[in-house]
Order: structure tokens, then C-alpha cells, then sequence
């Protein structure tokens, strides 16, 4: 099956993961505090539990926010990572500007991967029981939405299992960026969900299997693809006079 965007239900979580990302990031919000429960940000925002949980998974992902089971969502970004914030958003009003600089996005974030399936196939750090989890997520998805944030989750995980903190905050905020490049190509037609599970799938045998050459290019074709469609949706959009 092609898969295909529920843009009406995946726009939910947006006003919580806007709010509570500018609070974090204005110093409103501190490190280590706890942020209301679910069923209080709901009331709030005036959207389902479902949804809150959706932008709390957002912002997980964002590394803003920490989750426990049985425990409200703590803030976890340091004084690094507000200076990464800041520079994210820099770049994000680089996109309203010129939609090309998703482009070049994409080639920060070849350099990246790239450089860390290499290193874990080489035996550097060690594969995460999260990237595991997202993979699981990956081949269970229902819909678009839900592929997306696995698809995130997925390769946030690979760069935090080299153990490397500066580059998974680096990472991490340029992430929150590259999930809007994710949810941009879905204005075009891409592979299907079988395939795009199965291109993850084999990133992570040939890691396991330590071949650090076909890690590298199984990686390098992955976000190529996905560059090829990004381009293809910024296109499409210029051509209907549509903002990106």
C-alpha cells in the first residue's frame, strides 16, 4: 500500500508541541520541571489525551522533554541545547524564506548519519533497544503520521547509540526539523510502507553485521531517496503557487 498523510487528525498535537517548545525555550519552563498531566494539557488545548500524548512524543523527540511511565513529563534541555534551540529556529526562518534550504538540510543530515553508521558498524557505541523500538513502531504503523514520528525515532536513536552527547543535541534539534521534511514529502507519492520498512532493516543488518562500507550506503541511498521526494514536493508546490 502507498502510504498516505491523515492530515486532519495529525495536526492535533501541533498547538501542544508549539506552546510548550516556546516555553522551554523562552526559559518559562526550567530544567527539571514537570509539566502538567495529560489530562490537564488536554483541557488546555482543548484536543484528546491521544493528542497530547502525540505532541509530548514530539517533544520527547526534541529532547525537551523526558517521559517515565506513572510520572508527568519533565524538561531536560540544558543550557547547550537552548543554544541549539536558538540556532534551530534561526534556520527554520531560513525555510519560510527559501524552501531550498530544506535541501541543504538534508545534506547536514546525510554528513551526520552517514559518519555514525559507519562508527556503530566499525564497533564504536552500541545499537540501542530504542532503535529496536522504533523499528517495531515502524512495521506497525497505521497511518502516515504514526510512520513519520517512527521514522524520527528510528534515526534520532541511531545517533544517540554512538554515545556522543554534543552530537545527539545537535542532532536532536536539527531532527525537529527534518520530521516537517518528513511530513513535506508526503505531497508526493514515495515508496511504500513494506519498503521504506525494509530499507531500515537493512541499515541495521549490515551495522550488525559490521560491514561499514554497506551500512554507509544503504544510508547514503535512504536520505537520497528522501531528498529526491523533497524536491520533488518543493517543486510540485511552486508549480501550484502553494507556500511551502
Amino acid at each position: 500500500m502507498v502510504i498516505a498523510p491523515a492530515p486532519d487528525r495529525e495536526k492535533l498535537h501541533i498547538s501542544v508541541v508549539s506552546a510548550i517548545e516556546a516555553e522551554i525555550l523562552s526559559g518559562d519552563l526550567k530544567v527539571g520541571a514537570r509539566l502538567p498531566s495529560e489530562a490537564e494539557l488536554a483541557r488546555r488545548f482543548s484536543i484528546s489525551t491521544r493528542s497530547v500524548r502525540e505532541g509530548l512524543q514530539v517533544l520527547e523527540t526534541r529532547g525537551l522533554v523526558r517521559r517515565r511511565h506513572g510520572e508527568r513529563a519533565e524538561v531536560v534541555r540544558d543550557d547547550v541545547d537552548q543554544f541549539l534551540g536558538s540556532l534551530a529556529m534561526t534556520v527554520r526562518s531560513l525555510f519560510a524564506e527559501d524552501a531550498a534550504y530544506l535541501v541543504q538540510l538534508m545534506d547536514v543530515r546525510r554528513m551526520f548519519e552517514l559518519e555514525v553508521v559507519g562508527r556503530l558498524a566499525a564497533g564504536e557505541g552500541q545499537v540501542s533497544s530504542d532503535v529496536e523500538t522504533a523499528l517495531a513502531e515502524l512495521v506497525g504503523a497505521k497511518d502516515f503520521a504514526h510512520y513519520a514520528n517512527a521514522d524520527a525515532k528510528f534515526h534520532r536513536a541511531l545517533v544517540q547509540s554512538l554515545g556522543n552527547e554534543i552530537l545527539s543535541s545537535v542532532y536532536g534539534n536539527l531532527y525537529a526539523l527534518i520530521t516537517d521534511v518528513i511530513q513535506l514529502t508526503s505531497r508526493v507519492p514515495s515508496k511504500t510502507q513494506a519498503e521504506g520498512v525494509a530499507e531500515h532493516q537493512a541499515i541495521i543488518a549490515a551495522i550488525r553485521s559490521g560491514n561499514v562500507d554497506s551500512s554507509r550506503l544503504l544510508m547514503r541511498e535512504h536520505i537520497d531517496n528522501s531528498t529526491a521526494y523533497l524536491q520533488q514536493a518543493i517543486d510540485a508546490a511552486k508549480q501550484q503557487g502553494q507556500p511551502n
